[in-house]
């Protein structure tokens, strides 16, 4: 941040700045630098439109070629706004340019900033004729420039509204009725209704079909708790439901635990679409888990990483709070056992 002058509007431009905003009937107020002070040098009143008036700066006798300026305009009614335009030209003297470079903050601080809406730097009077202004006008208008991460969201977010409209004419066929309008294709219902029914280690994957909107069926087999890492898809987003077997307290037991892998790697695109569906399948898939067994295991939370890799037995167990033992371990914690508080020491004497 540049470091400000310290020259601040004089009371006498404070004083008619406030009368010109109250009258309108002023359009240009010309302020300079004068013995460390800003100061209103020329006062020129509205005689037609802004764009009209803007041909007045062109005289010599208003603005000269080499001699840097404040304009402050008053815009068109019904606006009540003002435009600053700070004219440094390329002619004027080094120093010049520097001290009015360094003052225009205070300038728009000394007499309201609320009241600017809109700035001009001009480094000639071809950058404040009216063909100009309306050129500034026309990109200060335009949308901004986005970045390509930037463009791919917006370009979702038309898509997404434009779904939603399409969706509000036609309800959805699927019984399993998700939040987000996704439909289950019956091989994909079929698989997490066998998988209730096993006892064996297995898994079943299951991804989404953009076109159709629709939760597919990916894979379905059996597994070794070892391999699991590898089984995950490594490079799309997918939806997985485990059927892992462990041994706790000497029983064999079966959970069905949900898995939401999606890697940094993938489209942000996919990435939003499984995001915003993750609650609701993993719901929906326990409906239809405990529809066909209603006594099955389903672990109570949902499994969510970014680096299917990482998604081992033991990351499991540090994920659903089981100790190696296979154990709950947060039930394993014995409340009543509790470290006494240890009073910290004072410092030591001072010799």
């Amino acid at each position: 941040m540049s470091a400000t002058s310290g020259i601040n509007p004089s009371q006498d431009l404070a004083t008619q700045f406030a009368q010109a905003v109250e009258s309108k009937e002023v359009r240009f107020l010309k302020i300079s630098i004068q013995n460390e002070s800003l100061v209103l040098d020329r006062t020129v009143p509205i005689s037609g439109s802004l764009e009209q008036d803007l041909n007045t700066l062109q005289d010599d006798e208003v603005l000269q070629p080499a001699t840097p300026a404040y304009v402050l305009v008053k815009l068109d009614q019904p606006s009540t706004d003002w435009l600053a335009i700070f004219y440094v030209p390329e002619d004027a003297k080094v120093r010049d340019k520097m001290l009015y470079a360094s003052t225009r903050t205070n300038l728009l601080k000394g007499l309201g900033s609320t009241v600017f809406t809109d700035s001009i730097f001009a480094t000639s009077k071809n950058d404040i004729t009216p063909d100009a202004y309306r050129a500034h006008q026309r990109h200060q208008a335009a949308p901004k420039p986005l970045s390509s991460r930037e463009q791919e969201i917006a370009d979702l977010k038309v898509a997404e509204n434009a779904a939603a409209g399409y969706d509000g004419s036609r309800s959805r066929a699927s019984h399993v009725g998700t939040g987000v309008g996704l439909n289950w294709t019956p091989k994909a219902e079929e698989a997490i209704s066998n998988l209730a029914g096993g006892d064996q280690c297995c898994i079943v994957i299951l991804s989404v079909d953009p076109a159709s909107e629709s939760v597919v069926l990916l894979s379905a087999s059996d597994i070794a708790i070892e391999d699991l890492p590898s089984t995950l898809p490594s490079s799309e987003p997918s939806y997985a439901l485990l059927a892992w077997t462990y041994t706790e307290a000497s029983t064999r037991k079966r959970e069905i635990v949900f898995i939401y892998s999606c890697p940094s790697s993938s489209p942000i695109k996919n990435r939003m679409i499984y995001s915003s569906g993750s609650s609701t399948t993993f719901q929906s898939a326990k409906t239809l888990l405990t529809s066909s067994s209603p006594a099955i295991l389903i672990a109570p939370r949902k499994i969510e990483t970014s680096d299917p890799t990482e998604v081992d037995e033991a990351f499991l167990k540090a994920e659903l709070g089981r100790s190696e033992d296979g154990s709950n371990s947060e039930r394993s914690t014995n409340p009543a056992i509790t470290k006494p508080f240890a009073k910290p020491r004072g410092p030591g004497r001072r010799r």
